[in-house]
């Protein structure tokens, strides 16, 4: 039977389509890391009490990114290139999605609205991130390789997406509702888009790697283009809502290092 978790034991058992896997996560991880470096960075002086946030969040990416490849490491893998069609993070840019590198390159301030372009990036990139986390978790929390590092960073997903709520409903209070909204409205109709194509192109990927027949390759590809149909009717707007956190100040603390998780 076809499933969630069938499909990713396929993957996992497979030492390339677990290379190719793994390099495309850590990949996207460290540009995440990397980007928030850069926005803390350059807060405006206004806004520098949000700059420790902006840096735990930078590194937690950063040991995603480590996470993936010790993963690697492990089974005595090297990572492989990122194929283009494959990369999320430089396909949202492209979009216009987030803040530019190029901006991000420059040291010139941000100003308060780059600020909340970022937050409403990331409160839409997050739940995507928080979602598959989860799903991973319920199917490999118990598994002795990957369950740890499951549910390291699926914690720290969670953490993060509190963390853009909260912030996000602070700049509201302080008049930036409507921007905040536009902001979201457009970021969620790119990622969905952005989704879709990545998720196309990675089965088409997994699937010359683990030498799929035409019709399990079709199946996999009619239930992208049915999740994207959903998301693009209703689906989007879990993504462009805000709701005050659970935990508050999720990110208020020192980043936590992987030796410090049980």
């Amino acid at each position: 039977m076809l499933s969630a978790k069938s499909l990713f034991q396929e993957i996992l058992d497979d030492d390339e389509s677990f290379r190719l896997f793994c390099s495309i996560a850590a990949g996207g991880e460290s540009q995440g890391g990397w980007e928030n470096g850069r926005i803390a960075a350059l807060v405006p002086p206004g806004l520098r009490a949000l700059a420790p946030k902006v840096v735990r969040h930078g590194a937690d990416e950063d040991k995603h990114g480590r996470i993936f490849n010790a993963l690697l490491k492990q089974r005595g893998l090297q990572p492989v290139a990122v194929p283009y069609e494959t990369d999320y993070t430089l396909l949202l840019e492209r979009q216009g999605i987030g803040l530019a590198h190029d901006r991000l390159s420059r040291e010139e301030p941000l100003t308060e609205r780059d600020i909340i372009v970022y937050l409403a990036h990331s409160r839409v990139t997050e739940q995507r991130a928080s979602e598959q986390m989860r799903l991973l978790l319920k199917h490999f929390a118990a598994h002795p390789v990957l369950g740890r590092a499951v549910k390291m960073i699926s914690r720290d997903e969670d953490n993060h997406l509190a963390y853009c709520h909260e912030e996000l409903l602070r700049f509201a209070r302080a008049g930036h509702g409507r921007t905040i909204q536009s902001v979201l409205r457009e970021c969620a109709r790119a990622e969905i888009r952005v989704y879709r194509d990545v998720s196309l192109a990675v089965m088409s990927h997994m699937g010359g790697v683990l030498r799929w027949p035409r019709a399990k390759a079709a199946v996999l590809a009619a239930g992208i283009h049915a999740l994207y149909a959903y998301e693009r009717l209703v689906g989007w707007r879990r993504m462009v809502s805000l709701e005050q956190p659970v935990l508050r100040n999720a990110l208020g603390g020192p980043a936590v290092s992987e030796s410090e998780y049980a």
